[in-house]
C-alpha cells in the first residue's frame, strides 16, 4: 500500500506512530478521527498531510506531537514503527533556526528508551561513516544491542561499486548487522508503480546481482519485516516476567480502592441509603479523630483540628489575657482616682476597700473581650475542621453542602450559648470579690511587698529554642536567620543549632514585646523586643525585630516570652503629656495606699486569671465541641433526611462517576492483561545477542547529546478510551527513516501501546503478538537461515518504542 507522503525536502514533519495489526479485513484508522475507517489508502495519505499541516502549518514547520495511525490487514505482521523526521541541517520556510536541534531532541525522546529498537537507515550512495542515523544511535546505544542497520538505494550506486562488504558486516561492522532494501524510485512513485511489482523487482535485483545473490535470502523488505517481528517476539518473551510482576503490584494497589466500586449497581434502591449512612458515620468518626488527635492519618505538614484549638487555649488566650491586665501607669492612675473619689472631701487615713473593689471589677470586666475573641477563634477552627472532614463526601456535592450547612448552623447556635455562659462566668466573678481566697496575699503582706520584678521560673531553665530571622537595617547587614535560645533569664542567638558560636546574649530584665507591621516587601510576621528604660537593646538599636514565617509561629514565640516574664507593651490611648498633672504629684501617704492597692489588685487579678484560664477551655469543650460531636452522631442524619429528597441529596458528581468508571476499567484491564499473559507459551526460540564488534569507526558526537531521561521524555501515548488491536509497520511498504519498537498486540484484543506503558499503564491491557498464520506475498516460502551477525533479541525491560 502506498500511503506515506513522499517528496523533496522534509516531508515527515511530525512523528507518525504506525501500528500494524494482522486482521482479516483491510482498513486504516486515525486516533484523531475516531470511528472512521479508511478503506481508500489515497485518503489515508491525504489525511496524514492534512493533519501534519493542521499542527505545523503548510510551510515546512515541525512538531513533536505524533500522528497515530493503525492499519489492519491480512498482509502485515504485528509491528509498530515510529517514522521520524530526517535530520535536516538547514532551516527552510517557517522552520526555526534551531531546526537541527529540535529534530535531534525529538528523535532522542524516542530512541533513548532502553526498550526501543533503532533502525539506522543510510543510503548506499553516501559514505556510511558519516551517517547521522548511526552516529545518533551510537550515542544512545554504545553497545549496539538495539541498533539494526538498513541500507537503501543499493540500485543507485555507481557502476562498478557495491555494498557487499557492508552488508556482510565486514567493512563497518554493527553488532546486529545490516539488511539491504531497494525501494521504488520517485519515477516509480509518480508512475503509480504497484508495490507488489516493486517487491518482485527488489527480489529480482538481489537474486540477479553478482555481489548480492549469495545472500539474497537475507536481503529485502520481506526479510526485514520478519526480522523485526522475530525481534518483537523475543522481546516480549524476555519482558514477560517483569511485566507480570508489575501488573500484579498494580492490581494489588488498586484492590483497596476498587473494593467499594466492585459491587456498585446504580439501579440498586438500597445503595443511596447505605451510602448516606456510611458517609454520615464516617464524617462523625473523622471529626472525632481530628479533635481528639487519634487519627490514623496524622497530618505531618501543619497543625490541624484539635492541635490548633489547643494552641488557642494555651498560647493565644493566655497571651491576650496578660496583654489586657498589665498596664502599669494607667492602673496606678485609676487607683489614685479611686482612692480620692472614695474619700471625697475628706483626707483618708486608711486605704479604702471600695477603691480596691472598684479597680478589681474594672479589671475583671476587661476579661470579656479576650474571652469572646477566644470563642470566635475556636469556632473558626471548628468550621475549618468540618470542611476538612467533609472532603470525603466530595463524590456527593449536595450531601456535602447540606452537611456543612447543618453543622455550621448548629455551631453558630451553640456560639450564642457559649458566649452567654462565659459572660456569666465573668459576672459571677464580679458579683463577689472573695478576699478570703487562700492564694490572696492580704492587706498586711500587700503593704510590705514591693512587686518590681515578677518571680521568674527556675534560673537558666530553657523555655524554647528555634530559628528566627533577626531584622537589622541594611547598612548593618540586613536580615539573617539565627538559632535562638530563650531561657528564664536571657535570650541568646547562635549561628546554627549546634550552639557553638554564640552571637549575642540579651538579659530579659526590663524587656517588653511590641507588634510591628509587616514590611511592604516582606511576607513574614514580625514582633520587636525593646527596653522599657529607653536603653539600647543590641549594639546601637533601641529595639530588635524578630520575624517568623507564620502567624502560628509568632503567637507561639510570644507565648514563650510571656512564660519567661517578657510581657507585651500596652496600647497607650493617652500620651503622658495629656495625663492630668495631679496624677504625678501624689503625697507619700497616697503613694503608699496606691502601692498597697496595686499589690492587692495584682494578687486578686492573678487569681481570677487563673480561674478563667482554667474554666474557658472547659466551657468551650463542654458547650461547643463535645456538643457538636454528640449532634453529629445522634441528630445529623435526621436533619439530613428532613432537609430534602434523598435521591437529589445522594446525586453523584460527574467527576466521581468518571473516576469510578476509570478505576473499574483499569482494574478489569489489568486482570485481563494478567489472564492473557498467563495463556502465553514462553517457548519462543531465540538466539543469543551477537558478540560485540569493533564499532570505533562510528564517529563520536562532539557535543554531549542533549538527552532527556526516559521519564521526562513524553513518548506519544494513546488515550485510554481508544480500543482495538495494536498495529505495527506495513509489510509491503518502504521502511520509514526511524522505526519504532514493536508494540505487542493481538488482533482483536484491546490495544495497549507497549512503548507507552510507563506513561499510562492502564491505557488498555497489554497485548501479545501472535505469530502470523500466513506469510505476506513476496516472502520466500523457505525460511532463510539466520545470518551469523544478525541479532534476534531485544533485551530492554522498559516499554518498547522502536525507532
Amino acid at each position: 500500500r502506498d500511503f506515506l507522503p513522499r517528496g523533496s525536502g522534509i516531508v515527515t514533519r511530525r512523528p507518525l506512530i504506525l501500528q500494524l495489526v494482522n486482521n482479516k479485513a483491510e482498513y486504516a484508522e486515525f486516533l484523531h478521527c475516531k470511528g472512521r475507517k479508511f478503506v481508500d489508502f489515497d485518503e489515508v495519505r491525504q489525511e496524514i498531510e492534512a493533519e501534519t499541516d493542521r499542527i505545523t502549518g503548510s510551510n515546512k514547520g515541525i512538531s513533536p506531537i505524533p500522528i497515530n495511525l493503525r492499519v489492519y490487514s491480512p498482509h502485515v505482521l504485528n509491528l509498530t514503527l515510529i517514522d521520524l523526521p530526517g535530520m535536516t541541517k538547514v532551516a527552510v520556510g517557517d522552520q526555526p533556526v534551531d531546526i537541527e536541534h529540535q529534530i535531534r531532541d525529538m528523535i532522542l525522546q524516542f530512541i533513548t528508551r532502553e526498550s526501543c529498537l533503532i533502525l539506522a537507515v543510510t543510503p548506499a550512495n553516501t559514505d556510511l561513516a558519516n551517517s547521522d542515523a548511526l552516529k545518533v544511535a551510537k550515542e544512545v546505544d554504545p553497545q549496539g544491542v538495539r541498533t539494526i542497520g538498513v541500507i537503501t538505494k543499493l540500485d543507485l550506486m555507481d557502476e562498478g561499486t557495491d555494498a557487499r562488504d557492508i552488508l556482510e558486516n565486514k567493512l563497518l561492522p554493527l553488532r546486529r548487522g545490516y539488511i539491504g532494501v531497494v525501494n521504488r524510485s520517485q519515477k516509480d512513485i509518480d508512475g503509480k508503480k504497484d508495490i507488489r511489482v516493486a517487491m518482485a523487482a527488489e527480489r529480482k535485483f538481489f537474486l540477479s546481482h553478482p555481489s548480492y545473490r549469495h545472500m539474497a535470502e537475507k536481503m529485502g523488505t520481506p526479510h526485514l519485516q520478519k526480522a523485526l517481528n522475530q525481534q518483537l517476539t523475543n522481546h516480549i518473551r524476555d519482558t514477560l516476567p517483569g511485566l507480570r510482576s508489575k501488573l500484579q503490584s498494580q492490581l494489588l494497589s488498586l484492590e483497596k480502592e476498587v473494593e467499594e466500586y466492585k459491587n456498585f449497581r446504580p439501579d440498586d434502591p438500597t445503595r443511596k441509603t447505605k451510602a448516606l449512612l456510611q458517609m454520615v458515620q464516617q464524617f462523625g468518626v473523622d471529626f472525632e479523630k481530628c479533635i481528639e488527635g487519634s487519627g490514623d492519618q496524622v497530618d505531618t505538614a501543619e497543625l490541624s483540628g484539635g492541635a490548633r484549638i489547643n494552641r488557642i487555649f494555651h498560647e493565644r488566650f493566655p497571651f491576650e489575657l496578660v496583654k489586657i491586665v498589665f498596664d502599669e501607669k494607667e492602673l496606678r492612675r485609676e487607683i489614685s482616682h479611686a482612692i480620692k473619689n472614695v474619700h471625697g472631701v475628706r483626707t483618708g487615713l486608711f486605704t479604702p476597700d471600695l477603691a480596691f473593689e472598684a479597680i478589681v471589677k474594672k479589671q475583671i470586666i476587661k476579661l470579656k473581650e479576650p474571652c469572646l475573641k477566644c470563642i470566635d477563634l475556636v469556632i473558626q477552627e471548628l468550621i475549618n475542621t468540618f470542611r476538612q472532614c467533609t472532603n470525603k463526601l466530595g463524590s456527593y456535592p449536595r450531601l456535602r453542602e447540606e452537611t456543612e450547612r447543618i453543622v455550621t448552623t448548629y455551631v453558630r447556635e451553640r456560639e450564642g450559648k457559649t458566649k452567654d455562659q462565659v459572660l456569666l462566668l465573668i459576672d459571677i466573678e464580679l458579683s463577689y470579690i472573695n478576699t478570703n481566697h487562700e492564694d490572696f496575699i492580704g492587706f498586711a503582706n500587700a503593704q510590705q511587698r514591693n512587686i518590681v520584678n515578677k518571680k521568674r521560673a527556675i534560673p537558666n531553665q530553657v523555655i524554647r529554642k528555634g530559628w528566627l530571622t533577626l531584622n537589622i537595617s541594611i547598612m548593618k547587614g540586613g536580615s539573617k536567620e539565627y538559632w535562638f535560645v530563650l531561657s528564664a533569664e536571657s535570650v541568646s542567638w547562635y549561628k546554627d543549632e549546634e550552639e557553638k558560636e554564640k552571637k549575642y546574649m540579651l538579659p530579659l530584665d526590663n524587656l517588653k514585646l511590641r507588634d510591628v507591621e509587616k514590611g511592604f516587601m516582606s511576607n513574614k510576621h514580625i514582633f520587636a523586643i525593646f527596653n522599657t528604660e529607653q536603653r539600647n537593646v543590641y549594639k546601637d538599636l533601641r529595639q530588635i525585630e524578630l520575624a517568623c514565617d507564620t502567624q502560628e509561629d509568632m503567637d507561639s514565640w510570644k507565648a514563650s516570652f510571656l512564660r519567661a516574664g517578657v510581657y507585651p507593651e500596652k496600647d497607650q490611648v493617652e500620651t503622658e503629656d495629656a495625663a492630668p498633672a495631679d496624677t504625678f504629684s501624689m503625697d507619700p501617704q497616697l503613694e503608699r495606699q496606691v502601692e498597697t492597692i496595686r499589690n492587692l489588685v495584682d494578687s486578686y487579678i492573678s487569681i481570677v486569671n487563673k480561674t478563667i484560664r482554667d474554666l474557658m477551655p472547659k466551657t468551650i469543650m463542654h458547650l461547643m465541641i463535645n456538643s457538636a460531636k454528640d449532634f453529629i452522631h445522634s441528630e445529623l442524619l435526621a436533619y439530613l433526611y428532613s432537609s430534602g429528597d434523598q435521591n437529589s441529596l445522594m446525586e453523584e458528581s460527574a467527576d466521581q462517576a468518571q473516576r469510578r468508571d476509570e478505576m473499574l476499567r483499569m482494574y478489569h484491564a489489568i486482570k485481563e492483561a494478567l489472564s492473557i499473559i498467563g495463556d502465553i507459551s514462553t517457548s519462543t526460540v531465540s538466539t543469543p545477542v551477537p558478540p560485540p564488534v569493533n564499532d570505533s569507526w562510528v564517529p563520536e558526537s562532539s557535543p554531549t547529546p542533549q538527552r532527556r531521561p526516559p521519564t521526562s521524555a513524553p513518548p506519544p501515548s494513546r488515550p485510554p478510551a481508544v480500543r482495538g488491536p495494536t498495529p505495527g509497520p506495513p509489510t509491503l511498504n518502504p521502511i520509514p527513516a526511524y522505526v519504532a519498537p514493536p508494540i505487542p498486540s493481538r488482533p482483536g484484543q484491546p490495544m495497549n501501546a507497549f512503548g507507552n506503558s510507563s506513561l499510562d499503564p492502564f491505557s488498555a491491557p497489554p497485548q501479545i503478538p501472535s505469530r502470523p498464520a500466513r506469510i505476506p506475498p513476496g516472502i520466500p516460502s523457505r525460511r532463510p537461515p539466520g545470518a551469523p551477525n544478525r541479532p534476534t533479541i531485544i533485551r530492554p525491560a522498559e516499554p518498547s518504542l522502536l525507532d
